[in-house]
């Protein structure tokens, strides 16, 4: 299956193209060893924000429907220097305009108030602030056109185990005919912040079709096919355990009969 990419509307060609990546980097070494783990951390693709390598933003929720977006730059490699902040206040009782503070963080401001409001725009999407509450909508580097009858799933980066972690609204887009620009809503409490950087991915994004799926009980002879299939794997299983050089034990049994099975 061919899904097709086209870029950031507002930062085309800027950020890193989506990829796979089996491994994260918070889980233990073992994990290596789980081809099931492997494979959940791989289905669909990353998704980077639309940042070059000397680049980076953060963004808090401070409360009361008040958040904090600082963009940053590091030209030489060796600082990250604050170049502006936006604080964004959502009017109370949510009726009426939002309010866009802009301060220049430089000796010498390097860009405008409505440049550092359209640099910050290229990043999040400031109308959707505070909905729901603590809510903020990160776009990414590059957007998905799928083919007909398959839909784009957006999620957030599986299998990241390390705390705190925001939760994601998970939504589906038939990207078949809408030409959806990607987007990843996270929900944060108050005092907590998110980050970019333009190796550091937003969300992942996996295609499914979009046909009907009906579920029915085994019968009696399926279910003794399944049970037996189960009886024959767990002896090869046994079989073929291993032991690491550090001690752990582990069988490859599992990723072998993948692999056979795609051959």
């Amino acid at each position: 299956m061919e899904v097709r990419l086209f870029p950031n509307s507002r930062r085309p060609g800027v950020g890193l193209k989506p990829r796979r990546d089996g491994q994260r980097p918070f889980l233990p070494q073992h994990a290596r060893h789980c081809p099931v783990l492997e494979a959940g951390s791989s289905l669909g693709f990353l998704v980077y924000p639309p940042l070059a390598a000397e680049e980076s933003y953060s963004i808090e929720h401070s409360g009361e429907g008040r958040y904090q977006f600082i963009y940053y730059v590091n030209p030489a490699g060796t600082q990250w220097l604050p170049i502006f902040s936006v604080t964004v206040s959502l009017p109370v009782g949510g009726i009426g305009a939002f309010r866009e503070e802009v301060a220049l963080l430089t000796p010498k401001p390097a860009v405008t108030r409505d440049e550092a409001l359209a640099t910050m725009r290229t990043f999040i999407v400031p109308e959707d602030l505070g909905t729901p509450p603590g809510g903020l909508t990160l776009r990414g580097a590059w957007n998905f056109h799928t083919p007909q009858g398959w839909d784009s799933v957006y999620t957030p980066v599986f299998n990241m185990i390390e705390r705190p972690i925001a939760p994601m609204l998970i939504v589906r887009v038939e990207t078949d005919w809408y030409m959806h620009e990607t987007e990843f809503r996270y929900v944060l409490q108050p005092g907590e912040m998110l980050s970019g950087t333009q190796s550091q991915p937003i969300g992942q994004v996996f295609f499914v079709p979009r046909e009907e799926v009906s579920l029915r009980a085994c019968n009696e002879e399926e279910l003794a096919v399944i049970r037996q299939s189960q009886e024959e794997f767990a002896r090869e299983k046994a079989v073929h355990k291993v032991t690491t050089s550090y001690g752990m034990s582990f069988s490859p049994h599992y990723l072998r009969s993948s692999r056979s099975a795609k051959s």
